[in-house]
């Protein structure tokens, strides 16, 4: 009677001895080829879909705001070119609930060469005409080119031709925005609590603030990139020099972690505690400044979202705030040194080992470069791609009308004949105003499908660079561990030879990683999207489901990333299937889920700490030199729109190259760990079976002393 087959465990089967095992695989097949020829299929698509956009979309509408009549603001060739801000007659209509319908301020809005710099309604400006003609000359060039000086305020209500009061403003996204600012913590108007709206009434700053608010809500992200290029045409040599140091110090503790790994480990603690230390007593020092102001009573929810974010930085609750959450990452950060106290050693020789792998594989610390150029071109598609999108079809104009009471608002209009209709009749007021692109053909049916295809194709894509960087390095990472004698049985140009075989062989598999972890994203940005919408919601229920559902993706994405690249990992290796890989490796991992704790999170923490210690070193730097506290270096920002916005991308620019380097390190360190798995599995240790690790990193990892290095040269 023959014997059963002993049914596998719950965590797969140990691999056995093969004495023809010395790396990866090198006869290999295509793996997931459906998974490839989709993935080639949808690209090609996407191409299509980039071809079609452009020659549909305009840009234009993008660079130049859009007034009532569907004309461009500041186009060249036309009546408007020396009018590039948009001027809006009723700010206040701007605060109606229709915005949030029509998603478009409900007064008549008109291209303007400069925003207004004074209170004055229209009628003092009449008054003031019957002896100085100059004032209907400033106030003209805010109204319609028909306007004239003799209308009485009801004429001038009924035909929309001026506005019946303007405010001190100063453009900002091409657009007049009142000029906010705070005086003894109290809100005003070009130095003005209370002024005249040309109504009869008198207004306060805090309803002009809840008007402009409204603005705000309905503005089109797009444009904010051209308010956003001004300042980078100013700072730009400043952010490369920022970015430069970044990159060099980054590759510096590289180089310096394979002889120094122990010393800079305790200089990025002590480096980061100490920043964060820094910023808390500059927080403190500034809330207590504002503290014995007695005239500081103005809050964040007075002055709500504003413009000038220098406004936010006047409050104490503002730098009260910023000082509790950053005492909070130091406490965390301090704790979690406690925690991992007794696995730091364990990290520093982990990271050691990986120094000595990059260092025999040079080429690997130029690899984030690639990965760099790769995901900006993505980028850049995508980027260009939405933009053209948005941009295409023809004028359409809807039914305005300012107190939201009308059977035709909403509807579409022509502003031709727009006055020869009934609506005029039976909703008084009622306005054409431009609404957005579009049009009833088939093409733009389907822009909003179209936009979902460009951004799922974006994130299929970016996954994709990332997993393929990933497979890359576990290749070259592993060709080093399997090298008996290294660096001398490392084969030449084990990178280029990973990198290839990555992409000759195993794209679909590559593809298929990349595709769940696109689809995760897709819902979580769909959530993001139901989030935006029900925000104001009352329901309970709804956000506390809509909480529970973010946080289920957010840690399904996390899991997901991580099995990814440890199937990655197996796919270098033994090039098998995605789906088998992934399996392998979670059974793997399983088998070792004491040593996963071990090498996995501590590594990763210090890594962490490099990377903070990198960025908020920069980010200081340029803290000061853009805020003039840097007196060796003459520098104006008074000439920067937003001093802000250099320095958020210096700091997040020098985060992403410090993580491009860094994830180098990460990579390393989860490829020697898997292969070392694989190791202790395949091998004993004994003169016959010999591991392939070396003496120093095996003893942390596993009592079993190995074979030393001379028996295991004298087997060769």
């Amino acid at each position: 009677m023959a014997r059963k087959r002993k049914p596998p465990g719950s965590k797969g089967e140990r691999r056995t001895y093969d004495p023809h095992f010395q790396g990866p695989t090198a006869n290999r097949r295509c793996t997931d080829v459906p998974c490839c020829v989709i993935f080639v299929m949808f690209i090609i698509g996407y191409i299509v879909l980039g071809l079609v956009a452009w020659v549909h979309g305009d840009p234009r509408r993008v660079a130049y705001p859009t007034d009532s009549q569907g004309h461009f603001c500041g186009q060249k060739g036309t009546p408007n070119e020396k009018k590039p801000i948009l001027f809006y007659f009723n700010l206040f209509r701007c605060a109606s609930p229709a915005i949030m319908v029509n998603l478009q301020c409900p007064t008549t809005q008109v291209c303007v060469s400069k925003c207004p710099e004074r209170f004055l309604t229209y009628i003092e400006m009449q008054l003031l005409y019957k002896t100085d003609k100059s004032y209907w000359e400033y106030y003209r060039q805010f109204c319609k080119p028909n306007a004239q000086p003799a209308k009485s305020l009801t004429d001038v209500l009924m035909d929309g031709d001026c506005p019946t009061a303007v405010f001190p403003s100063r453009p900002f996204l091409h657009r007049c925005f009142p000029d906010f600012s705070t005086r003894n913590g109290t809100l005003t108007v070009g130095s003005k609590i209370l002024f005249e709206d040309g109504y009869g009434k008198t207004r306060n700053a805090i309803e002009l603030k809840e008007a402009a608010n409204g603005i705000n809500k309905i503005l089109d992200a797009r444009t904010v990139g051209m308010k956003v290029f001004e300042d980078y045409a100013t700072t730009w040599y400043w952010i490369l020099i920022g970015l430069t140091i970044s990159m060099v110090l980054s590759w510096l503790f590289l180089m310096l972690l394979r002889y120094t790994a122990g010393f800079l480990f305790w200089f990025f603690m002590l480096g980061v505690l100490g920043i964060l230390g820094y910023g808390i007593w500059y927080c403190y020092r500034e809330y207590k400044r504002l503290e014995d102001n007695p005239n500081s009573s103005l809050s964040v929810y007075d002055i709500g979202f504003q413009i000038n974010i220098s406004m936010y930085f006047q409050l104490k609750q503002t730098w009260f705030s910023l000082m509790i959450i950053v005492c909070i990452l130091e406490g965390m950060i301090i704790l979690l040194l406690i925690f991992f106290r007794k696995r730091i050693h364990v990290a520093i020789i982990l990271l050691k080992e990986g120094s000595k792998a990059i260092g025999y594989i040079p080429s690997t610390l130029v690899y984030p470069v690639v990965t760099f150029l790769l995901l900006s071109i993505c980028i850049s598609y995508w980027a260009v791609t939405a933009i053209f999108l948005s941009t295409s079809g023809v004028p359409v104009y809807k039914v305005v009308v300012p107190e939201g009471k009308c059977i035709h608002e909403n509807e579409t209009c022509d502003p031709e004949i727009f006055n020869t209709t009934e609506v005029i009749k039976s909703c008084p007021g009622a306005l054409c105003n431009f609404a957005f692109y579009g049009g009833m053909g088939l093409y733009h049916q389907y822009i909003p499908t179209f936009h979902i295809y460009n951004l799922f194709l974006f994130l299929w894509l970016i996954n994709f660079v990332i997993s393929l960087g990933q497979c890359a390095l576990a290749g070259a990472f592993a060709t080093y561990y399997w090298a008996m004698r290294k660096p001398d049985d490392i084969p030449p140009h084990p990178l280029f030879t990973a990198f290839g075989r990555a992409i000759r062989y195993h794209t679909g598999s590559l593809a298929y990683g990349s595709l769940i972890l696109a689809i995760i994203q897709i819902f979580k940005a769909t959530l993001e999207y139901l989030d935006r919408r029900i925000k104001d919601a009352r329901n309970i229920f709804a956000k506390f489901l809509q909480c529970c559902l973010r946080c289920c993706f957010w840690c399904l994405e996390n899991i997901v990333k991580f099995l990814n690249r440890n199937a990655y990992i197996m796919i270098a290796l033994y090039g098998k299937n995605f789906c088998r890989s992934a399996r392998d490796a979670f059974n793997l991992l399983m088998r070792n889920i004491l040593k996963v704790a071990v090498t996995d999170e501590v590594t990763h923490f210090v890594l962490l700490l490099g990377k903070i210690l990198v960025s908020g070193f920069i980010g200081i730097l340029a803290f000061l030199l853009f805020t003039e506290r840097l007196p060796m270096v003459a520098y104006e920002s008074t000439s920067l729109n937003y001093y802000w916005i250099p320095l958020l991308t210096v700091v997040i620019g020098s985060y992403l190259i410090a993580h491009g380097f860094f994830s180098v390190y990460a990579m390393c360190v989860e490829t020697i760990f898997v292969c070392f798995c694989e190791d202790l599995e395949r091998n004993d240790g004994s003169a016959e079976k010999p591991y392939f690790i070396t003496p120093n990193l095996h003893g942390i990892l596993t009592k079993k002393q190995p074979v030393p290095q001379k028996q295991k040269m004298s087997q060769k």
